[in-house]
């Protein structure tokens, strides 16, 4: 195979933009052959093969892979048809509504271990995470005792939740501002600092909006290491911010207004804590600016490193089964507050799905569709 015939699997918002940047050859050796939607976005692309359903594209032997960006229940069942259907898949982000789920897409895919399966968490593209990610792994930082991140600039107006029937809502999404807008920074978080021993949610459940999920969250994280963490996302806060701080034992890094500030300790505090001579002495610091550019188109990035796992081998950015991940931290958040509990993680994938269920069958909401002309939401993408 020199080259990837890709499809893609849902036209809204994030299906249209994959599919401009491919069409424009962003992606080397990957051809955008084919588009599924079962809506009129499929008429913008003449030029390609369209279908309007999944299983008759996975069939039909025009593609070799497929990008599934349809809302977030469909992701396990058609990943799961696609792989059935000999194809590499890369699933847009979550990939899955919740754990149970997820486990199911990951235990199908382990049965086809030649076929690659991918995830769009593409913030792992961009240099600051990367940059980030080398202070810990370097051990740079020390260890890891704190982190705090305010992740409130998700603003939505109302008309958002109304362009599409299965938007916020338990039946459609299985979560609010966690499972959607602040899944990529949960992805982060995780990749960064690794997944916490315990979770404590705090949710207010249409708080700002007519909606019947979470729009306003603050999480409290505890790791193995006896390390704390505040994470707060919200889509009602307007401005809203966006500050990552992640205290180690060998300084302070702060990521905020497109600025990596690194303010290292001259030795570690514990040890200086424990030779100082001093009652009220503290280590010397070191205030560094970590440079950095933005990463270019990185979902473009993601995909091209998909099309290079399947042409070569390649090791991928975003492996497929590390999705479960983001998804068990969204979801253990709202279960723990819906329970008023404390969760241990791993969380038990089967209660939170039969959670899930009574609070679909429960549901009451009754939404009206709004339709709106397409909009440029790429600003969106960089957290």
């Amino acid at each position: 195979m020199e080259k990837v015939r890709l499809g893609i699997v849902g036209l809204g918002n994030i299906g249209r933009y994959h599919a401009d940047y491919l069409l424009q050859g962003r992606v080397r050796r990957c051809e955008l052959v084919a588009v599924c939607s079962r809506g009129k976005a499929a008429e913008r692309y003449p030029g390609l093969k369209r279908f309007t359903e999944p299983e008759a594209l996975f069939r039909s032997g025009e593609v070799d892979a497929v990008l599934i960006a349809t809302p977030h229940y469909q992701h396990v069942t058609l990943g799961i048809a696609a792989l059935a259907a000999g194809l590499h898949i890369l699933v847009e982000k979550p990939i899955a509504a919740h754990k149970a789920d997820a486990e199911r897409l990951i235990a199908a895919a382990q049965q086809r271990p030649r076929q690659v399966f991918a995830a769009m968490f593409q913030l792992r593209t961009e240099p600051r995470y990367q940059k980030l990610r080398r202070l810990i792994t370097s051990g740079e930082l020390g260890e890891i005792v704190r982190v705090n991140w305010i992740n409130t600039d998700w603003f939505r107006p109302e008309l958002y939740f109304a362009t599409g029937g299965w938007r916020a809502t338990w039946k459609g999404e299985g979560g609010g501002v966690l499972i959607n807008q602040c899944l990529h920074n949960l992805d982060m978080l995780q990749w960064l600092c690794g997944m916490p021993a315990r979770v404590r949610g705090f949710c207010q459940f249409g708080r700002y909006h007519d909606i019947e999920v979470e729009d306003n969250v603050t999480a409290y994280l505890e790791w193995s290491n006896r390390a704390t963490g505040v994470f707060l996302g919200s889509t009602g806060e307007a401005p809203g911010t966006n500050r990552l701080e992640i205290a180690g034992t060998r300084g302070k890094a702060v990521l905020e207004d497109n600025r990596l500030r690194f303010i290292r300790n001259e030795a570690d505090m514990i040890e200086f804590s424990r030779t100082a001579g001093s009652p009220f002495a503290k280590p010397e610091v070191w205030n560094v600016e970590i440079p950095f550019t933005d990463a270019t188109l990185p979902h473009a990035i993601i995909v091209q490193n998909f099309v290079n796992a399947i042409l070569d081998g390649e090791p991928l950015i975003a492996p497929g089964p590390e999705g479960i991940h983001s998804v068990e931290l969204a979801n253990a958040v709202v279960f723990s507050a819906l329970l008023d509990r404390t969760l241990q993680l791993p969380m038990d994938g089967a209660a939170w799905e039969a959670k899930l269920q009574e609070l679909i069958a429960n549901s009451k909401v009754r939404k009206q569709v709004v339709e709106v002309e397409p909009t440029d939401f790429s600003a969106s993408f960089r957290r």
